[in-house]
């Protein structure tokens, strides 16, 4: 369960993204890392998603995929590779999923809490046609919004495939605690090991490395990414 400090700090998200980024997440993204750091970050996920015996017709969920700045273009270079893959995505912020689906009618949207990520998919199974087990779970950028990373790394767990694999890229540590007023952030990065910490409670096989040459830069603010691949 989440406590009621972070339940507020979380409905204090939603309300951020909704008025603050929902229409301009593309612009913000953009400011900070410019076409070649987002190409980066898109190749490194593409990388990772079609390495070591993925199924021909995967099944992959991206977890807080917001209006799809990072998902739409994964999304477009798996299925080059990979025709029969099917791609769901996953946020908590109605506003963004709603322009997502918009710009691409082929990904399957619903709401959620990375925390309880089966517990959204049971609830939005309701409604649509969503798998319970995923042979691919993403997150890019999301994990430094999340109250609590060690159930989102169990939550991970839980709806991923044996031999399935979760791809997380974030920030690495930082000390701009005006992150936290200006874009809605819980954590002020994380460390390599505090990563691979965490990872470990839940996965035997965890791997965590910067992604060489893109940092995330504004008013001569800078933090640089990490990416992680854990297997079940």
């Amino acid at each position: 369960m989440l406590s009621p400090r972070d339940v507020n700090r979380l409905l204090g998200q939603v309300e951020h993204f909704t008025l603050k980024e929902a229409e301009h997440r593309d612009e913000i993204v953009l400011d900070y890392f410019g076409d070649r750091g987002i190409d980066q970050i898109v190749s490194a996920a593409v990388r990772e998603i079609t390495s070591n015996h993925i199924p021909r017709d995967p099944a992959i969920l991206d977890v807080g995929a917001g209006i799809g700045t990072f998902t739409i273009p994964i999304f477009s270079h798996v299925k080059e590779a990979l025709h029969s893959a099917a791609f769901y995505a996953m946020d908590v912020t109605p506003a963004m999923l709603k322009i997502l689906v918009k710009r691409n009618a082929e990904i399957t949207p619903f709401m959620g809490l990375a925390e309880n990520i089966l517990g959204s998919i049971t609830h939005a199974r309701k409604y649509l046609n969503i798998p319970v087990k995923f042979d691919v779970v993403l997150s890019s950028l999301t994990l430094h919004h999340c109250p609590d990373v060690s159930r989102v790394f169990c939550s991970f767990q839980r709806v991923l495939s044996i031999g399935g694999k979760a791809i997380i890229i974030d920030l690495c540590e930082h000390p701009f605690t005006e992150f936290r007023e200006e874009m809605g952030d819980y954590h002020l990065g994380f460390g390599l090991d505090e990563i691979q910490e965490i990872a470990r409670l839940c996965f035997g096989e965890v791997r965590v490395q910067k992604l060489p040459g893109i940092c995330c830069s504004s008013s001569g603010r800078s933090a640089e990414l990490f990416i992680s691949t854990v297997i079940r």
